[in-house]
């Protein structure tokens, strides 16, 4: 996916160079070169950290693990990304998760950079105290780079709030007397973490969809009466879910999709109907509907595995059919939340895909092939740059409250959440309703359009 994020940049470049109200003093020659240059510091990350870290087992056996911190760009302010525990991590990978937060906090006017981590381990295989272990070791390798003004760590997929705790411990333990407070978000309420920065991003991805299908349809009915004689497919799309309950699976069931299944549960704006959600496991299935809060609950109580079998189900008092884990790929659905991994969506099953509308609640769940050939169908997407953002948008509000020590209510955290996320909706969909590309494609090009202007007026094209 590194290399599609790479070209989709570049064709915004394009879009803006042949844009003349765009940078309008570099003309002619002057204007190519600027271009070139943002395309070369667009494509490529400004710092590349690697490093193996040495762990003592509990066995006593001394094993080396493989760790990164890719910064991509700075340009807006301090670099800001999550740190990735899994098995599957590796520097492509990375590097294309930063390249992302970098264009995710300047489509949502966040004035962070973009950075991500990566641990290569599978956590379930590792004791508490050899967690705790990797964690410090992180901080130490990487100390020099990270902190409250230079690159601001976050949870990511196999990694919380107690991680984030542990390194921001040793991150004081290195500098002291120094602020630290900011080193790290997603931390626990008692170590300076901010209220609701767990179900952020969870909420921010179901708010979004509920925005398109709701908000958007209700306040913009003069607006959409003036444009039925010419209206795009996407908007076709959109319009005719709005009439009738929506029917929504959900891949993958931890702090995103777990709180965005809720969230559509308990949606009264919406007429939302849940019929599938899966785990690493399998799929779990009900026509009429699932109980989200007693999933919830009992994941909240088993390792945050759904129930395994008929015995469980009946033992939690759950009704669902025990699916294939694919299986909620391409289930007869109106909406697909993807909220596990990338490249989920390929171009080997994306014809079989049924839902007419997509959300990312993960981060590049759906490769470029896929993307075209379910644009061809006519598939809205809403991206991940633009769903999944609710994180970082509240791990901003957690560093300012940091340093102001000032601490919100997770009532104001949620409204200033949805206060954020609704700006940024409200400058996107008219125009990519009134056009021909894609929300994808004009969310690209807002947030290069941001970076390029900048990097334009701070002198860094020349």
């Amino acid at each position: 996916m590194a290399n599609e994020t790479g070209l989709i940049v570049q064709q915004s470049l394009d879009a803006l160079l042949q844009d003349t109200d765009f940078l309008t003093h570099l003309k002619g020659l002057d204007r190519e070169q600027a271009f070139r240059s943002l395309g070369a510091i667009l494509s490529t990350p400004n710092h590349i950290h690697k490093s193996y870290l040495r762990i003592v087992m509990d066995s006593g056996n001394v094993v080396r693990v493989p760790a990164f911190r890719i910064q991509h760009n700075d340009t807006l302010g301090p670099y800001k990304g999550g740190i990735r525990f899994h098995e599957t991590v590796n520097e492509d990978e990375v590097t294309n998760l930063a390249t992302l937060m970098t264009l995710k906090n300047a489509l949502h006017e966040v004035p962070f950079g973009g950075a991500k981590g990566g641990i290569i381990i599978n956590p379930r295989d590792y004791s508490v105290r050899e967690l705790y272990m990797i964690c410090k070791k992180y901080v130490q390798y990487f100390s020099d780079v990270l902190g409250p003004d230079k690159d601001i760590p976050a949870p990511d997929m196999g990694s919380g709030e107690r991680e984030m705790d542990w390194m921001m411990a040793e991150f004081k333990n290195i500098h002291p007397g120094e602020p630290y407070r900011g080193s790290f978000t997603g931390k626990s309420v008692v170590n300076g973490g901010s209220l609701g920065r767990r179900e952020a991003t969870g909420k921010g991805v179901y708010f979004t969809l509920r925005y398109t299908l709701y908000d958007f349809m209700k306040h913009q009915s003069q607006w959409l009466a003036g444009e039925k004689t010419q209206v795009n497919p996407f908007l076709q799309t959109v319009i005719g879910h709005t009439d009738r309950p929506l029917k929504l699976a959900v891949q993958g069931f931890g702090n995103v999709g777990s709180v965005a299944a809720l969230e559509a549960y308990q949606c009264k704006l919406l007429q939302n109907k849940v019929v599938a959600v899966s785990d690493r496991n399998h799929t779990l299935y009900n026509e009429d509907g699932l109980d989200i809060p007693a999933l919830v609950d009992y994941t909240a109580n088993h390792g945050g595995d759904l129930p395994l079998s008929k015995d469980q189900l009946d033992a939690a008092g759950i009704k669902a059919e025990l699916l294939d884990r694919e299986a909620v790929l391409t289930l007869d659905v109106d909406v697909l939340i993807l909220a596990a991994l990338e490249d989920q969506i390929h171009a080997d099953n994306a014809h079989a895909v049924k839902a007419r509308i997509i959300v990312e609640g993960a981060n590049a769940p759906v490769t470029g092939d896929a993307d075209r050939i379910l644009g061809e169908q006519g598939v809205v997407i809403i991206p991940d740059i633009l769903a999944n953002a609710g994180g970082v948008i509240v791990s901003y509000f957690e560093w300012l409250q940091g340093r102001e020590t000032q601490f919100y209510t997770e009532d104001e955290v949620f409204k200033q959440l949805v206060d954020k996320m609704q700006h940024t909706m409200e400058s996107l969909l008219p125009a990519y309703f009134g056009g021909v590309h894609s929300l994808r494609t004009h969310c690209y090009n807002h947030a290069v359009m941001k970076l390029s202007a900048t990097l334009y007026r701070l002198g860094k094209l020349y």
